[in-house]
């Protein structure tokens, strides 16, 4: 289930981001998007296995549109995390002691701001004077459009006493007043009526012609900054008070705060001044004030440990369940889906929702423990639909007094509804999975859609749509048909993509040539497209790290199908790879090891990026063991991690050192057997200059 789950928030959100970042005509609204990625966040948590690379969690934005150049940021734009409970700032809060080890009398200062909902701009300044402005894009690197945002009265062209390099980040806005009266205009000249300021900002900034941009009443917040050649200030609302001084509009309602209580008012005060401010918010964000404390807190792959959003409810709604369908996805899970009676829900019209599986439907969770007070869910049902929390919105609770005497109880099917083949259950699993593989053709088709997904090959022009319509035609049966098709439907064959219906010369030829671009890979990409269940994002590209290059990860693969290999040992010690999901991958590469190998021999596959390779523990295995007193665990596979170093779970003869607290047990002895370094915390410290 949580894998399906995964897999269905993928294929959803990448076309939600898509919709809202590149079309700036979003089909979720930004307050059901944030509180999807907060779902799959929580799946990822629970199932670390399972973590995708074309998750919420692993995409920013989307890639630039075409007509505007492209400036790649030189330190990332990141998203946010989510909050949506009391519970969960606190335990945010929490988490940042634990991380930094501070105890509970220790002070510990954040600061609180509105959540603008606009479109992210990053400003580079250089000796003073505006050098270039772009938007968020995919994080990585942001469309040009420094000509519209010199039109732009809010945002300074030269500063006074700023750092000789500074990239000032912010959000550009539209006001309640603002939009109303350029939709007037709009609809006066019979031009696009905008759906909303968020829209109606976004777009007026992404115009080829800067003078329509200087005409659309855009304003600006600054609230963060990239790449400095020197330090604003030491805090968070130091370096806020240092952008406002230089001349940059912020929020007048940032305040710092001591304690999660402030926050919390903070967070009712903001919520009930949400309707008057003249603006649209979708929350409020925390980030930790002292500087120092976020350096040592650090990044994940798209978010900062230091900040969330704490985000605004979403809305309810009731409507009645007229249906259940089951979805089978590429690793053969049976997905029930309910399909609703029309009802708008916080401005979107929802007909489906997820149900999980077949235990939610039932009134129990995985372990048996009644949810709904062990209320069944019935085709008849009327039913509370929650739009924050799923790919679709998901079903809250029902109402048993609505109930039509003609509702039975739902039985989930023993048979794939898609090729007939039995549909196991498991144990230990929370889902029924098809048996039929490759003949299934759900998971055949939903196999390609993975390869070709945003995380994985990404190939312009080959999405969902194509990847069905190509299925059936058979021309594609496995990936690697995908990099065959000039060679079988291009210039000269009796049959040429360039005459089916919907293509022509032009874009089957950029097509051709996509899928040419896209032959060179980064590992870890390939890694993750390859499909293999229980290897997501963060385990491909921990892999890929591990292993650094393909010959070298297919050898490994080869080698450890020997469960009593020195292979085999490897692959269990990597930290984060377990029995199920070296399992999972030998399976694969075992039964799969002809196709496999024939798609690598298409492709060009990148090594992993190097890491740091100047620091003395660069390119080491190291294992941490016992308490460590000085820096919590987390901490310090942090920051042995950012110094080069692959940090494993369990000593082999190919770690290099283990670092041992008061408590180390079977790792010390088992190192002291295979004559590896031990050193203690102290040592440690003193060999990465740590103070």
């Amino acid at each position: 289930m949580a894998e399906r789950e995964l897999a269905r928030l993928a294929g959803i959100l990448s076309r939600a981001n898509d919709a809202y970042h590149r079309e700036d005509a979003p089909i979720l609204s930004d307050a059901e998007f944030d509180a999807l990625r907060q779902r799959n966040a929580a799946i990822e948590a629970r199932f670390p296995q399972l973590v995708r690379d074309d998750s919420p969690s692993a995409f920013l934005g989307a890639a630039p549109a075409e007509g505007f150049g492209k400036i790649r940021h030189a330190r990332r734009m990141l998203s946010l995390s989510n909050a949506f409970t009391e519970e969960d700032v606190t335990d945010f809060v929490a988490g940042i002691r634990r991380f930094l080890n501070l105890g509970p009398d220790r002070p510990l200062a954040l600061t609180a701001e509105p959540k603008i909902d606009g479109l992210s701009l990053s400003l580079r300044y250089e000796n003073g004077r505006l050098l270039h402005a772009a938007t968020r894009g995919d994080g990585e690197t942001g469309e040009d459009v420094t000509a519209n945002v010199r039109t732009m009265a809010e945002i300074p062209q030269s500063l006074a006493g700023a750092p000789t390099i500074l990239e000032v980040r912010g959000e550009v806005y539209m006001s309640h007043a603002d939009f109303a009266a350029l939709n007037t205009r709009q609809a006066e000249n019979g031009a696009k009526i905008f759906a909303n300021p968020r829209n109606a900002a976004a777009g007026s900034l992404r115009q080829l012609d800067p003078e329509i941009t200087r005409a659309r009443p855009l304003r600006f917040f600054a609230y963060a900054w990239g790449e400095t050649s020197a330090p604003l200030a030491d805090t968070q609302s130091g370096a806020i008070a240092r952008l406002r001084a230089l001349g940059f509009p912020t929020n007048p309602l940032f305040c710092r705060c001591d304690t999660v209580p402030e926050l919390l008012a903070t967070y009712a005060g903001i919520e009930a001044q949400r309707a008057s401010l003249g603006y649209d918010i979708d929350g409020v964000v925390y980030k930790l004030d002292d500087l120092a404390y976020q350096d040592r807190l650090g990044l994940r792959s798209t978010t900062p440990r230091w900040a969330i959003a704490h985000k605004f409810p979403a809305e309810l709604a009731w409507t009645q369940l007229e249906g259940i369908d089951i979805q089978v996805g590429r690793t053969g899970a049976l997905s029930p889906v309910a399909r609703l009676k029309p009802v708008t829900v916080g401005g979107v019209v929802v007909s489906n929702a997820t149900l999980h599986n077949e235990d939610y439907i039932a009134g129990r969770d995985s372990r048996g423990t009644p949810i709904r007070e062990g209320r069944d869910i019935r085709v008849g049902d009327w039913v509370q639909v929650y739009r924050a929390g799923d790919v679709i919105p998901k079903i809250r609770d029902l109402d048993p007094a609505r109930r039509p005497d003609t509702a039975i109880p739902w039985q989930m099917p023993d048979h794939c509804p898609e090729c007939g083949s039995p549909a196991i259950r498991e144990p230990g699993d929370s889902v029924r999975r098809c048996t039929g593989g490759m003949i299934c053709p759900a998971q055949a088709v939903e196999r390609l859609k993975h390869f070709v997904s945003r995380a994985a090959f990404d190939i312009e022009g080959l999405g969902a749509k194509q990847v069905e319509s190509f299925w059936r035609d058979g021309w594609i049966a496995s990936p690697r048909d995908i990099f065959t098709l000039k060679e079988r439907f291009g210039p000269g064959q009796p049959r040429q993509l360039k005459n089916r219906e919907g293509w022509g010369e032009k874009s089957a030829q950029n097509l051709f040539d996509a899928i040419d671009e896209k032959r060179r890979i980064p590992l870890a990409r390939l890694i993750f497209a390859l499909g293999i269940r229980h290897v997501g994002e963060t385990s491909g590209g921990m892999l890929a790290t591990h292993y650094g290059s393909w010959d070298a990860f297919r050898s490994a693969m080869s080698d450890a199908q020997d469960s009593e290999s020195a292979a085999y040992a490897e692959l269990i010690s990597i930290d984060g790879v377990g029995p199920v999901m070296a399992q999972s991958l030998l399976t694969s590469f075992q039964a799969e090891a002809a196709e496999i190998d024939a798609l690598a021999a298409m492709l060009d596959i990148q090594p992993a990026e190097a890491r740091a390779t100047d620091s003395p523990v660069a390119g080491k295995t190291v294992v941490f063991t016992g308490t460590l007193e000085r820096m919590t665990r987390a901490e310090a596979k942090a920051r042995a991690e950012a110094l080069g170093a692959k940090v494993a779970g369990s000593v082999s003869a190919k770690t290099d050192l283990l670092i041992a607290g008061p408590g180390a047990g079977s790792k010390a002895k088992k190192a002291a057997d295979l004559g590896v370094e031990v050193i203690d915390e102290d040592q440690w410290l003193a060999l990465i200059g740590a103070s």
